[in-house]
């Protein structure tokens, strides 16, 4: 008993250890005329500044049809703008020391520049050029369909299971655009027409549905000063933009299917439907994905990979949106081992979840590396401009960068062992098996 408690009490003091660890994070927020929100946040302990603007903009605003757009605007908007000449964007970054990038999800894109902290002006003005005129020529759309093409055989049609959330997703919903992946179809990108792409800049791309983040080494008061000669002068979008708005209906019983693919060893992927982020429940699951897959000691890999020696790799996650959740649950077979085998031990598992409380022990090492991963996420510079940007927009509450913590901590096993019961279903889930080529007819049921 005294062994116990002295564990328990050695835990607790490492959570408060590291949570003492998470220094606040202090800003400045207000918002422009024309409705850009500004988040400026000042840490002098390294002479550098992220600069990063977020567009409330991702695949689930496309149209059947012309799906892939949002995807497509992350590449096409390098291309430069009236005053930057074509393929010169990222040589600005790259001549002033910088680095540079961006990515699009179902619900957003965010685009940034890490630089010197005496280069924030050249991060304004690239961002401010890239809002205010970028330049959509046909010439632009042609090279970056070929850009957008290539990058889709080598990240999915030829990267072993690459192809898996798009096969998940699209079972998975029925009706809400999150049905279609960010990279979209290369068929709509072909078909489309250039005053499309025109159209979809200008409804989206505009400062009242962004907002620009910064963190770093600067001056607030100059900053903000910068800040209105750059994106005081754009203008504010007239156009309606557009949000899905759509029920999506029960699944209405388990969805199974057999995918071939490029691979050696079998794999099998369950998706649950789960609530949207920011829900208790989306907590919940939060906590319950570090409890199956946060490590070498979590239990998918303690049962599956190192005591039954089933599977070379497994894991679960909680692919949270902001109209809703799939947790996904895979693994990867060892050799000689089938798909049906790895099934019934994932179901195994999984249902030690349904059936009891998870101990006390093993709930408090997981909310320990909880708050270690809260607090690296948040430890540089452009980790901090992203998440606050990203509250910013998913919440309306920058200031969750300081305090959704406090809702994972307030997550208790009985919330954990609730949620299991309640979305571990199989009307509620899609199931597949990933085979190796010429072996689907083996695997139906």
């Amino acid at each position: 008993m005294k062994k116990v408690f002295f564990v328990a009490a050695t835990f607790c003091l490492l959570s408060q250890l590291v949570q003492a660890q998470a220094r606040k994070i202090e800003f400045d927020e207000y918002t422009l005329p024309n409705g850009l929100t500004v988040i400026l946040h000042r840490d002098k302990t390294a002479p550098v500044v992220a600069v990063g603007v977020l567009y409330h903009v991702g695949s689930k605003n496309e149209l059947p049809g012309r799906t892939g757009f949002a995807h497509f605007f992350e590449h096409l908007m390098f291309e430069g703008s009236n005053n930057i000449k074509r393929g010169e964007f990222m040589k600005y970054v790259s001549n002033a020391g910088g680095t540079n990038n961006a990515n699009t999800t179902q619900d957003r894109t965010y685009y940034y520049e890490v630089l010197p902290a005496n280069q924030l002006q050249l991060g304004l003005w690239l961002e401010s050029e890239r809002m205010m005129h970028a330049k959509i020529e046909q010439v632009g759309v042609n090279t970056q369909r070929e850009v957008v093409k290539e990058e889709k055989r080598t990240r999915i049609d030829n990267q072993p299971y690459g192809s898996i959330i798009g096969e998940i997703f699209k079972r998975a919903f029925k009706v809400h655009p999150y049905k279609y992946q960010p990279i979209g179809s290369m068929e709509d990108l072909n078909s489309a027409k250039l005053d499309e792409f025109i159209q979809f800049y200008k409804t989206f791309y505009v400062p009242n549905n962004a907002v620009l983040s910064i963190a770093g080494d600067i001056d607030i008061p100059e900053t903000k000063k910068l800040i209105a000669t750059y994106f005081g002068p754009i203008p504010k979008g007239t156009l309606p933009i557009p949000r899905p708005n759509v029920t999506e209906p029960p699944l209405g019983g388990e969805v199974r299917d057999v995918i071939e693919d490029n691979i050696q060893l079998p794999a099998v992927i369950e998706a649950y439907r789960a609530p949207k982020q920011g829900t208790n429940e989306y907590y919940a699951f939060n906590v319950l994905s570090t409890i199956l897959s946060g490590g070498n000691s979590a239990q998918l890999n303690k049962v599956m990979v190192d005591q039954k020696q089933l599977a070379v790799a497994t894991g679960a996650f909680n692919y949270a949106l902001e109209d809703a959740s799939l947790f996904i649950i895979y693994s990867i077979a060892n050799s000689g081992v089938q798909p049906q085998v790895l099934e019934k031990n994932m179901d195994s598992v999984v249902n030690t979840l349904k059936n009891g409380l998870v101990s006390e022990h093993e709930f408090q090492k997981v909310k320990n590396q909880i708050n270690t991963q809260f607090v690296t996420r948040n430890s540089t510079m452009q980790g901090i401009a992203e998440s606050l940007a990203n509250y910013q927009v998913y919440f309306g509450d920058a200031d969750l960068i300081n305090t959704e913590i406090k809702k994972l901590d307030a997550v208790t096993r009985e919330d954990v062992w609730d949620v299991a019961k309640k979305y571990f279903k199989k009307d509620n889930r899609v199931i597949l098996y990933y085979v190796p080529k010429g072996t689907k007819d083996q695997y139906k049921k």
